[in-house]
């Protein structure tokens, strides 16, 4: 399949310039109708078949040895979340926590990787914020932060200035100091190709509903195993254990733990043919594509508004104009889908594989007068 042919099939492209993936993906019809079929199949046919329990089981485990393959990781790695937001979350529940205790993000973070820490200075907590400039981490300031935390989070590629985090060296600077190391990848998975192992970090979160043009509700949680054999959640449903009807608490092997109970398994199915498509254009056919898109563009931000590297290392590009709120509104107006930044405060383009030149034509006609 060629960019051009996937185009085709995304009906949201009918109507506008769809430059907004950092947010949500707009989904082919092969991957809606993937997760049609499965749904009508385990509620029309499946109770009379062979039941909607082994049904929906056999679709996790299906789901899991492909995202496991697509990422690099092993399958008992894997966990099936909801959302990237969900993945982080059922660590930062599942780790004791005690008073003093510190966790350290990135001031890059989207509210995924900031909230869940929020909530736990109710208990104590010291959460520190490293401080970046223009989407970049000083690594000393990095280093003294994480110096005796028990946990790190950050970003593999920051939603607000599409700069790629030296995921590996950070994650073995939060290894040394014995802190855990938490990445928020969301922005990463189908804009380029991803090997959690290679990164090295302890605990990667992911969503298909933005880069993998997947619907909402099939996230991923990677969890290594050794660490993962070291947690016990708190949260514990049948889908994380042995045995459900045990008289003790025996959690299931390495990450499939984390899951709780009954979930809808249609996402998860159609995120399988969201990453089969993904693979069939090809990962590295996608990050140059997106690459030649998002430098067009740049030639013709002028000097001093652009917030994105001039030599973009994703396809998330932010800028300023002078009123980010009328110019997003303006631009909705004429057909062309971007959005704002609270931080900074800006205006981010997405340019993914379906996008084309005319796309970058139409945003920088839409654009005119604004500058």
């Amino acid at each position: 399949m060629t960019p051009d042919e996937l185009r085709t099939t995304i009906p949201a492209l009918d109507d506008v310039t769809y430059l907004n993936t950092g947010a949500h993906g707009p989904s082919p019809r092969p991957i809606v109708e993937r997760a049609t079929e499965f749904l009508e199949y385990h509620e029309y046919d499946s109770p009379g078949d062979d039941g909607p329990y082994p049904t929906a089981f056999d679709a996790y485990e299906a789901v899991r040895e492909d995202v496991a393959a697509f990422i690099g990781a092993e399958i008992e790695e894997v966990a099936l979340t909801q959302s990237t937001t969900d993945g982080i979350n059922r660590i930062a529940t599942a780790l004791d926590w005690e008073p003093g205790d510190v966790v350290v993000r990135t001031d890059l973070e989207h509210p995924a990787g900031i909230l869940p820490w929020r909530r736990l200075e109710r208990e104590g907590v010291e959460v520190r914020v490293v401080e970046s400039d223009a989407g970049r981490l000083d690594m000393d300031q990095y280093t003294d932060a994480v110096r005796d935390a028990k946990l790190v989070c950050f970003s593999a590629l920051t939603w607000n200035y599409g700069t790629r985090l030296r995921v590996r060296e950070l994650a073995d600077i939060a290894r040394d100091a014995d802190a855990l190391s938490v990445v928020d990848a969301v922005q990463s998975f189908g804009q380029y190709p991803v090997d959690v192992e290679d990164w090295g970090a302890d605990i990667v979160a992911g969503a298909g509903h933005k880069w993998l043009l997947g619907p909402w509700g099939a996230g991923f949680l990677y969890v290594r195993r050794e660490i993962a054999e070291e947690i016990e959640p708190h949260a514990v449903g049948y889908r994380g254990v042995t045995e459900p009807n045990a008289d003790g608490l025996d959690f299931a092997p390495g990450a499939k733990r984390f899951e709780v109970g009954t979930t809808n398994p249609a996402p998860h199915v159609a995120l399988r043919e969201a990453i089969g498509i993904a693979e069939r254009i090809g990962l590295d056919r996608t990050e140059a594509h997106i690459r030649n898109l998002a430098s067009r563009f740049i030639e013709d931000v002028p000097e001093g508004r652009l917030l994105s590297p001039h030599d973009p290392e994703s396809g998330l590009v932010s800028f300023e104009v002078s009123d980010p709120e009328g110019t997003v509104e303006r631009l909705k107006s004429a057909g062309v889908v971007v959005r704002t930044l609270p931080e900074p405060n800006a205006v981010r383009a997405s340019f993914h594989n379906f996008n084309d030149e005319s796309d970058v034509a139409a945003l920088r006609d839409g654009l005119d007068g604004e500058w």
